[in-house]
């Protein structure tokens, strides 16, 4: 069955706009409402002129290592922009949180990790018009140890020196998460 919401002006009480389908209820309510609700990946909200905003949700993890006595996170490069990041990705309908960050990293890099829920950054941001994303970073250390970059994904994986990883990051949110999960990490000591 195919929901519809019917738009109307930036009042919604008068001027037809037009129609937009929703695949199930569950989306055709968060669309109705503009509730963002886990587990959904992508959803519509109504704002503005008949204007539609698309919300995203992804999760991931700072994964770091002890090596030589020194702190290291693992950052990965985006295959089609070329900017440093963490491994994280979209949340599949029905995942929790920290199962979307484990699937994401082992795809994105291989790895297995072991995820710490007590560091939980969220990061928002706006990556084209009309789409807010929502970002949720842990940290984790890895269980295994052969890094696999995703082919279609990531042109390159690379360990660096915690305190040296704003250097290579590109974005000024990730550089600020890296910051707050050094304090979180330094205290595990």
């Amino acid at each position: 069955m195919v929901y519809y919401i019917q738009l109307r002006n930036e009042h919604f009480l008068c001027g037809y706009w037009g129609k937009i389908p929703c695949r199930n209820r569950h989306m055709f309510l968060c669309s109705l409402f503009g509730v963002y609700l886990g587990g959904c990946r992508s959803l519509p909200y109504i704002f503005g002129k008949g204007e539609i905003m698309n919300y995203e949700k992804s999760c991931g993890a700072i994964v770091y290592r002890k090596y030589h006595g020194n702190t290291e996170i693992l950052l990965a490069r985006n295959i089609k922009s070329g900017h440093w990041s963490f491994p994280k990705g979209h949340m599949e309908e029905g995942e929790t949180e920290e199962e979307t960050a484990r699937r994401e990293i082992k795809e994105e890099t291989g790895l297995d990790v072991l995820l710490d829920t007590g560091f939980r950054e969220i990061v928002t941001y706006s990556p084209k018009r009309n789409t807010k994303k929502t970002v949720v970073y842990f940290v984790a250390i890895p269980t295994s140890h052969e890094l696999v970059p995703q082919k279609d994904e990531i042109s390159e994986l690379k360990w660096q020196e915690i305190g040296q990883a704003s250097a290579l990051l590109t974005y000024e949110n990730d550089k600020n998460t890296v910051n707050k999960a050094k304090s979180f990490i330094a205290l595990m000591k």
